[in-house]
């Protein structure tokens, strides 16, 4: 369980999150809000990217102020643009990076890579350099780079945003196929229709947190 008590976030003057409580425990739930709304900068407070002004965000009873490290491992993040995730040259070399720093031996390294390029049908992708895969392939390897890690929660901020039908498609079939509790700020209302739950931002505030049935509405509402 990912636990958040009486949160606030502040940038300097600018305080983007206000007094937020939220206790996480469904497999499937979506941020929505519009842009500006505190969405991605409380999503950022769920694996201690960002810490917050006042306020707790516990996971597994391991609070983000001074477990950053062990909440990182157990808590996965995609960004929106894989090309800010994604670090060296070659997609095996870039899967590599996360568990060579976690000391674990070359064999279970190269045994995790083929194993989840396999899962995305990308195996003979293994030694193409990363710069040039599509934008779809380059969602599905920092997907990929985030599961060799074997995270319990994986935290995703907008990963179709900048794909196309086809590609969004693909990453919407990964996501729905991922055994990890997902976390998923979104645009894309289609994709979260079967969510078990759906939290809506407004001004750093949850004003909504229901099924997609009762808090899809309501937000298309308040955006129109």
């Amino acid at each position: 369980m990912i636990d958040i008590r009486n949160v606030s976030l502040a940038y300097g003057e600018r305080t983007v999150l206000h007094d937020v409580s939220l206790h996480l425990r469904e497999r499937r739930i979506a941020i929505v809000g519009a842009n500006g709304s505190g969405k991605s900068s409380f999503a950022r407070l769920l694996n201690g990217l960002v810490l917050p002004t006042d306020g707790d965000v516990e996971v597994d009873g391991m609070n983000t102020r001074n477990k950053g490290k062990d909440i990182r491992q157990k808590v996965g993040f995609v960004f929106q643009n894989p090309d800010n995730q994604i670090v060296f040259p070659v997609v095996e070399e870039d899967l590599a990076f996360g568990m060579k720093n976690l000391g674990l031996p070359k064999a279970t390294i190269a045994q995790k890579i083929d194993a989840v390029l396999a899962r995305y049908d990308m195996t003979d992708l293994k030694e193409h350099p990363a710069h040039l895969l599509s934008g779809g392939q380059k969602q599905l390897l920092a997907i990929s780079g985030v599961l060799v890690m074997d995270p319990a929660y994986i935290v995703m901020d907008e990963p179709t945003t900048l794909l196309d039908l086809r590609n969004k498609r693909r990453v919407a079939r990964a996501i729905s196929d991922l055994e990890q509790t997902v976390i998923l700020v979104t645009h894309d209302l289609d994709l979260i229709s079967d969510f078990d739950r759906v939290i809506v931002f407004d001004e750093g505030r949850v004003i909504a947190d229901d099924t997609p049935q009762a808090a899809i509405p309501l937000y298309v509402a308040r955006m129109t």
